[in-house]
């Protein structure tokens, strides 16, 4: 009896000691950002192991199955890179009759068919794109205070082959069908405080720059200049959210990128927070920080678009 009692106190102590093993071990990630006019890939340590010239800040980026980057390099276009730093593909909005204004790209998406989804502001449209960069699909949007630069933010296709698109200028997040009916929205408010101008924490609008669909339904919105994240139902209820100055430490000021992890996890960007704040968090289902990207040698205040690589299946 005695020997068997030794036996369970050894196990509970090795289980104690596994689990207090895995609670310190600190949480890395390797990352792919652009900001400082250069795309950059920053290995679990913070180093650069790779970088390419980027004269713009871009507003998204990803790497694509081949290890090219897309990103954009200018206002109005978006490029392939690839490892050895050479343009390989391109995508260069201009506008479409009648429209003869200024045209920006502030969202796009690699496609799993090879066509590359594109945001168009001033045309007020969502192109897919070809590899010869042929449009083979135009869906019309919806919006309701016209703006060069303001018009969309990030966008991205649905399994259900619906769009979800952010509208700045409109505080909005439409979800569209494919001829561009817009079948849900959500209208972000001012979460009790007024509107204050700035690009840094003391700013605060409704200026709404990212979402994503969740495999629960619901959608996850970074608020941009809203100074938060949300995550709201169908029925537009918010059911889960992050406040400005609800994480220990931390203040967000423009919250840009989202990724969910297959974890459940949550890595969102927080852009023009200052040198005090970090650019990239990473926080658990009960807002626990794991995580954060403080690098402001490297990168800067303007780090916008951010990629976690690698974490497989990742929601972005």
């Amino acid at each position: 009896m005695r020997r068997l009692s030794s036996l369970l106190l050894l196990a509970a102590l090795a289980v104690s000691a596994a689990a207090a093993g895995a609670a310190d071990k600190a949480v890395t990630h390797r990352v792919l950002a652009q900001d400082r006019s250069r795309a950059v890939i920053l290995n679990d340590q913070g180093d650069i192991e790779w970088e390419a010239p980027v004269p713009f800040v871009s507003h998204d980026i990803s790497m694509l199955p081949n290890g090219n980057i897309l990103v954009s390099t200018a206002p109005d276009n978006v490029v392939e890179i690839s490892p050895d730093k050479q343009v390989v593909w391109k995508h260069q909005a201009k506008p479409k009759a009648p429209y003869t204004g200024r045209v920006e790209i502030h969202g796009f998406q690699r496609l799993p068919n090879g066509n590359t989804l594109v945001s168009e502001t001033g045309n007020l449209r969502l192109v897919e794109v070809d590899k010869n960069d042929q449009v083979v699909k135009e869906v019309p949007l919806t919006v309701e205070h016209p703006n060069s630069h303001r018009d969309t933010r990030l966008v991205r296709k649905l399994d259900t082959g619906n769009y979800l698109v952010c509208h700045e200028g409109d505080g909005t997040v439409r979800e569209y069908d494919p001829q561009g009916k817009v079948v849900w929205s959500y209208v972000v408010d001012l979460n009790g405080r007024p509107r204050s101008d700035g690009h840094g924490p003391e700013g605060h609008g409704t200026e709404v720059f990212g979402a994503i669909r969740l495999p629960n339904g619901n959608t996850m919105i970074a608020g941009g200049n809203n100074n938060r994240v949300l995550e709201v139902n169908h029925d537009g209820k918010i059911v889960w959210s992050i406040d400005q100055k609800e994480l220990p430490g931390i203040t967000l000021a423009w919250v840009t990128t989202l990724e969910y992890l297959p974890n459940g996890h949550l890595i969102f960007g927080n852009t023009h927070a200052g040198p005090e704040n970090p650019q990239l968090i990473e926080v658990t289902r009960d807002k626990k920080v794991v995580w954060t990207l403080k690098n402001h040698t490297i990168l800067g205040n303007d780090t916008v678009a951010a990629q976690v690589l690698d974490v497989k299946k990742v929601i972005r």
